[in-house]
């Protein structure tokens, strides 16, 4: 009977009431994180998935650096988008499995927690998504909208910032479905009583310049040390001021720029990670050394075949690259090595001349690597033109 319904909205789809029904209801079907006891508003950000999306190991300790607190339940990857998770347990010791009461200490401990979804938080969603998989109903809107939104809600939050991808490498390939998908998932925040703003990001190309979970943590530190690119800096900015203007730390947009600028620059935001990594059990050193992190056995170039500008780096064919090198899954069951990924040394707009690199591969196996090979040779087009950068932040929607 599920399956049949799930079809049934698959096909039919359901208009923003009974979206926001379904939300409710998968909510109730659990226990609801309260922080009764906490002085300042709860936010919380939500990405859309993507490649080398790790804006969250950035954005979280920045926030909760002005004394916003930030409890975010995060997934793994899946195919070709990284999962939060997967790049946090590549830190040596750190814990993503706390149970409701320790992720609530932590919260209110350092101001922010990174842990999965506890079986206990919105458990009708779990079992719904199954069916979804199986039943080929996953790409639906309203039941895509009710699961994010329902985990996200029981966590007991304030406010939500959603990060909606578009792009070759998001889920939402075009910009009307991204702008349809963000419109919803604000709609059924505000009806279940929760504030949210959506912004629609570019993901045509991979966000900064690492692929691969140790090699995103990595990223993420340097750019917590205010060295990182300036696309993933830019984009970590532009979402913790939203938060930070919703947290009530700043009365206006701009006032919420200055702040998280300025906290980000005085290695506050790099302070309050490596508190996180000592609540969670983590190496609080990898701070200051990323050498600790897992490295691959391996580094290779792949280099451009011909002199000229690169026009296009296909964020999806990326993806799939990192994921046959074994840092995603094919299925949830599969295991990965977190030390293995891409590292870009051009991206869209740059000149490459013949026999230079384009990327640097980190692996362990041969046969992996001639795999993601045969996939790197498709993700890059080089022409005699430059090509403009896409705009990074295309949309806000409130």
């Amino acid at each position: 009977q599920l399956s049949a319904w799930l079809m049934a909205v698959f096909l039919r789809g359901m208009d923003s009431t009974e979206t926001a029904a379904l939300t409710q209801a998968l909510i109730d079907s659990g226990q609801k994180v309260e922080f009764t006891d906490l002085s300042a508003r709860i936010v919380d950000k939500h990405s859309t998935g993507g490649v080398g999306d790790k804006t969250s190991l950035i954005v979280a300790p920045l926030v909760a650096s002005v004394g916003i607190y930030v409890p975010m339940i995060s997934g793994r990857g899946l195919g070709h988008t990284g999962g939060t998770l997967d790049k946090l347990e590549s830190i040596p010791g750190f814990r993503t499995d706390l149970p409701v009461e320790e992720f609530k200490a932590a919260v209110r401990h350092c101001g922010l927690a990174m842990v999965g979804q506890s079986p206990a938080l919105a458990p009708a969603d779990g079992l719904l998504y199954a069916l979804r998989d199986v039943t080929a109903t996953v790409e639906s809107i309203p039941l895509i909208v009710a699961s994010i939104v329902s985990k996200k809600i029981a966590e007991g939050i304030d406010g939500l910032i959603l990060d909606v991808k578009t792009g070759h490498g998001a889920f939402m390939k075009d910009r009307p479905q991204a702008t349809q998908l963000a419109r919803e998932l604000v709609n059924a925040c505000n009806r279940t009583g929760t504030e949210a703003t959506a912004v629609i990001s570019d993901m045509s190309q991979p966000l900064g310049r690492m692929v691969g979970n140790a090699l995103e943590v990595q990223e993420s530190i340097q750019t917590l040390h205010n060295e990182g690119p300036e696309d993933l800096t830019h984009l970590c900015l532009e979402l913790a001021a939203h938060m930070i203007k919703m947290g009530e730390a700043a009365p206006t947009l701009q006032a919420a720029r200055s702040l998280a600028a300025e906290k980000l620059r005085s290695g506050a935001a790099l302070r309050k990670f490596q508190e996180l990594l000592t609540v969670q059990g983590g190496n609080p050193a990898v701070v200051e050394d990323c050498g600790l992190l897992p490295r691959a056995r391996n580094v290779v170039d792949y280099k451009a075949e011909q002199t000229g500008f690169v026009q296009q780096v296909r964020a999806d064919r990326i993806g799939e690259a990192a994921m046959l090198l074994g840092a995603g899954r094919d299925w949830m069951s599969s295991e990965i090595q977190h030390a293995v990924g891409l590292e870009l040394t051009k991206k869209i707009g740059d000149s490459v001349i013949q026999g230079e690199p384009l990327v640097k591969v980190h692996y362990n196996e041969e046969s992996r690597l001639d795999k993601a090979s045969k996939i790197l040779k498709d993700s890059f087009r080089i022409g005699e033109v430059r090509a403009e950068v896409p705009n990074l932040i295309q949309e806000v929607i409130e």
